[in-house]
């Protein structure tokens, strides 16, 4: 075994640790799709929706109350899987440097701000996963599975109604009643999402620990 090899530093939990917390937060934007699902099938209250406009508001159904609920859970569970995935990957990308014994193509700042500097978010942070994962195995093939997960990603980031959009959660409500389908279908890419990106976290854990052995 090489130096380099007994270098590399220990993957199988941080990996672990993120493809559950992706995968926790998949379920988290499932339960949020279903309940506005439940939100369109019980209709609009006949007070209108919930935000009246100019700072008035009428008190909300126990269906609405539980929608709030569930998007603050659903934020604290997206916030922590943030966390461990960027640890997995900091983690990550640094053995996939020792392995290939050649400097990352994007700067370090990258695994952190690739994912919110406009226009670089669309694909610096898919770069940096699949560099990982050639330079871990470079005799194998990039899963097709990155890309699925990237694309999903993608339309969860940009239809602006899944992970970033700017609407109160009391005007998701309303669209919710008015039109619920842009909604779920764009909770589904995240789950989606999500689900491709534990066999993601994965797979490039297999791999650097298969070195490391």
């Amino acid at each position: 075994m090489s130096e380099d090899i007994v270098a590399l530093s220990p993957v199988r939990a941080a990996g672990a640790v993120a493809s559950s917390a992706l995968l926790l937060a998949g379920a988290a934007w499932a339960v949020r799709a279903g309940w506005e699902l439940r939100l369109a099938g019980a209709g609009e209250p006949a007070g209108g929706p919930p935000d009246q406009g100019d700072g008035r508001h009428r008190a909300l159904t126990s269906l609405e109350n539980g929608y709030h609920l569930v998007s603050s859970a659903g934020g604290v569970v997206t916030a922590v899987c943030v966390i461990a995935f960027l640890m997995w990957l900091g983690r990550v990308r640094d053995n996939a440097r020792i392995i290939s014994g050649q400097a990352p193509r994007y700067n370090g700042f990258w695994v952190l701000l690739g994912w919110v500097i406009p226009i670089a978010n669309l694909w610096i942070p898919r770069g940096i996963v699949a560099d990982v994962y050639r330079d871990s195995a470079p005799e194998r093939r990039l899963p097709r599975v990155v890309n699925v997960w990237w694309g999903l990603w993608l339309v969860g980031l940009l239809s602006g109604t899944g992970l970033v959009y700017s609407d109160s959660t009391d005007e998701l409500i309303a669209r919710a009643y008015d039109n619920v389908w842009p909604l779920v279908l764009s909770d589904l890419a995240l789950v989606g999402a999500a689900v491709a990106g534990a066999t993601v976290v994965r797979a490039v854990t297999r791999v650097q620990v298969e070195r490391a052995g």
